[in-house]
């Protein structure tokens, strides 16, 4: 793949999983009404439809575009609209993190090889003037999302799409991308550069929504989006800030099995503080008793509060996102071009201490793994150096005897000053603390958010020893393994992600081994297997899987979290 979109991944990663984060404390399991246990959050009751739903962010919704966006329909909100060729299971749990059929009847049918894959679209899909949707659309919406005056989007396609590399834009070359092909108004054809079973996935991404060409104004165009889903936008103030979306009358339920579509109106503000939104959805007065967050969790000291209140914690929802937080070794600097010194740290690390301070046993699972633990990943258990719940500091001094530091080492410890209780302060604390009992001396060296990301995404910068974290673009070991440990994705000049700077043929192989499969189950296998096969190698040590805990208003009905997100799916959500 190409360098570029390695860059445009990780970063266009980063921005979601944060998103997954501030929006992930959302629900409890299953589709259900709030008023389960107290009888006073929910009304009760079946979910009907009408009412506005309230949507209470810190961040705005900027970038209102299906070329710019990134995630699986470009985020809670974003999936309102926009609908892509296929989505999410809108499934609690598990279940949801499956990928379905949306705008196509099925996932797609793959060529024998897994190159050329082939969709047909379901009759009577209608934008919100009530013209028909057509492959054409979709393959000029992907076409557009190749604009440099667009940028943002997933990088796939153009890694995927054959001639997707030099194609710049609709705009640029109105002859569009040949790799592409519509033989009629309901069947788009896409012919790639190699196999790639994971397809389907893919075409969850906005860039496979519809965009007619003749309603297309650029970058105007976020200020209104044609909407192809069960809403569409009645006004959108301050890039974002403030965003209301009404029914599309156009659009049928018929054709859509994933979005419910029960509020009438929701309307979306933005730019509040964290701790007003707490607050207010803990208050849930007025129009906040039917409101919801899709982009602030609770925090410990928050959460601490909510669960001492049982009417309050029958209104936290909890969800799982493919994301883990760990240790990042650069082998090229001394003295973490010994196996044994990272072998000797990963004894050394107490876990335990590691989820206190990230908030508790509530909001961070402990990880030996590198894949999160969910199915869908092919999560494969393993611990190659176990620790125990605290540390095996005997273990880590031998090893380190054996490594020719027998009176022990001191190292510096690079971590964010961010208060994101995953690469900031307090992690690196409670491992300076751990890894002393073993002899190791840790000086921490906390670095500004920008300053940080330069510093250990620069392959000529990287530190030795600091802490990372990764989300995945989809729920598959593909796109968590693939940029970190894939030889062919280091960078030399921009944004490297494979920081153990590991190019080894054999994982180079597999990886394009088991992007050849199309039986999605096969492939989890295969990359949970290889994750245990990389992780003997401790170029990293995981430290802990994140939980999502999020508030929501007394009269939500149906909440679901599924594993793909994490968060609570606002398709789902009912205020009456």
């Amino acid at each position: 793949m190409s360098q570029p979109s390695v860059i445009s991944r990780r970063v266009a990663t980063t921005a979601a999983v944060s998103l997954a984060l501030v929006a992930g404390l959302a629900a409890c399991a299953g589709p259900q009404d709030t008023t389960e246990g107290d009888g006073e959050s929910g009304a009760g009751g079946k979910p009907q439809k009408g009412g506005t739903l309230t949507v209470l962010n810190s961040n705005p919704q900027e970038d209102f575009d299906p070329a710019r966006l990134y995630t699986s329909g470009g985020g809670n909100v974003p999936s309102l609209v926009f609908r892509t060729l296929t989505t999410r299971n809108r499934e609690d749990g598990a279940a949801g993190a499956q990928v379905v059929p949306d705008l196509a009847t099925d996932l797609g049918t793959p060529s024998k090889n897994a190159t050329v894959w082939t969709y047909t679209l379901k009759d009577g899909l209608k934008y919100e003037d009530g013209t028909a949707i057509t492959s054409a659309d979709i393959k000029y919406g992907i076409e557009r999302s190749f604009a440099a005056e667009l940028s943002g989007g997933a990088p796939y396609l153009r890694d995927w799409l054959i001639g997707g590399a030099d194609y710049q834009g609709p705009y640029k070359d109105k002859k569009g991308l040949a790799s592409i092909e519509v033989p009629d108004a309901k069947t788009i054809v896409f012919h790639l550069n190699k196999p790639e079973g994971e397809f389907p996935y893919l075409a969850t991404q906005t860039q496979t929504t519809p965009v007619p060409q003749a309603k297309d104004k650029g970058t105007k165009y976020e200020e209104h989006p044609v909407s192809s889903g069960p809403y569409k936008v009645v006004s959108n103030e301050n890039d974002g800030e403030r965003l209301v979306l009404e029914r599309n009358p156009h659009w049928s339920a018929a054709t859509d099995e994933e979005r419910k579509a029960y509020p009438d109106r929701i309307d979306v503000r933005s730019g509040l503080d964290s701790a007003v939104i707490n607050q207010r959805l803990s208050g849930s007065q007025g129009a906040d008793s039917a409101a919801v967050t899709t982009d602030t969790n609770l925090g410990p000291a928050e959460l601490a509060k909510v669960s001492g209140d049982k009417k309050l914690a029958a209104r936290v929802g909890t969800g799982h996102f493919g994301y883990t937080n760990y240790i990042a070794f650069n082998p090229k600097v001394k003295p973490f071009d010994n196996p044994k010194v990272r072998q000797a740290i990963s004894y050394a690390v107490d876990r335990s201490s590691v989820v206190n301070a990230a908030g508790g046993s509530s909001l961070a699972e402990p990880a030996t793994t590198y894949l999160p633990n969910q199915k869908s990943f092919g999560y494969t258990p393993y611990d190659h150096f176990p620790a125990g719940e605290t540390g095996n500091a005997a273990k880590a001094k031998e090893l380190l005897k054996e490594a020719g530091y027998p009176k022990g080492l001191t190292v510096t410890l690079t971590h964010s000053n961010d208060k994101d209780f995953e690469t900031s302060p307090e992690i690196a604390t409670a491992l300076q603390a751990a890894l002393k009992k073993a002899g190791i001396t840790v000086e921490l060296k906390g670095l500004e958010s920008n300053d940080y990301s330069d510093t250990i995404h620069s392959a000529s910068k990287e530190p030795g020893f600091f802490l990372a974290h990764w989300g995945a673009d989809w729920p598959s070991g593909g796109p968590f393994l693939a940029p970190i440990f894939d030889g062919r994705q280091i960078v030399k000049d921009g944004a490297n992600f494979n920081t153990g700077f590991l190019n080894d043929a054999s994982v180079n192989k597999e990886i394009d081994e088991i992007n050849k499969l199309t039986d999605l189950d096969a492939a989890a296998q295969r990359w949970g297997a290889l994750d245990k096969k990389i992780g003997e190698q401790a170029l990293t040590v995981p430290l802990f899987h994140p939980v999502y805990k999020r508030l929501f208003g007394q009269d939500i009905k149906n909440v679901v979290i599924s594993d793909w997100t994490g968060v609570l799916d606002i398709s789902q959500v009912a205020v009456k």
